[in-house]
């Protein structure tokens, strides 16, 4: 049987395997000024709806990080949004949950998914915006 120890030390472990995860950084802090002028430049947008404790959120953001470093996809300007935080900001884009991606064209968006962690597919996804 398991006892306290064992869930003790499982705890531990996956709080330390999260620490040891890459991060994603964005481009951009999500401000409405910052994405209205993005929009406005006719920029391709990824909003990626995320939470620290997601671990969806946390195997989309090497795959993200991977991509947005190609020449391809390196033009998209990628705004975080935080679920836990920016709950506003989660409605207004219709979110329902985290790890979400929204691709605008400028102020048109162009695609959306959720909980998807396949390359190719966030690829696909990305490719909408440019």
């Amino acid at each position: 049987m398991f006892d306290r120890r064992f869930f003790r030390a499982a705890f531990t472990g996956a709080m330390l395997l999260g620490t040891c995860l890459p991060s994603f950084a964005s481009e951009a802090v999500f401000t409405q000024q910052a994405f209205e002028a993005a929009q406005k430049a006719g920029k391709p947008i990824l909003v990626h709806i995320t939470a620290t404790w997601c671990l969806t959120c946390r195997a989309q953001q090497p795959i993200l990080s991977e991509l947005t470093a190609e020449p391809k996809y390196k033009n998209i300007t990628v705004f975080d949004v935080d679920f836990d935080s920016q709950k506003d900001v989660v409605r207004a884009f219709g979110a329902q949950m985290q790890s979400t991606l929204i691709t605008f064209k400028g102020k048109k968006e162009v695609g959306r998914s959720v909980g998807d962690t396949d390359a190719g597919s966030i690829a696909s996804l990305l490719g909408k915006s440019i």
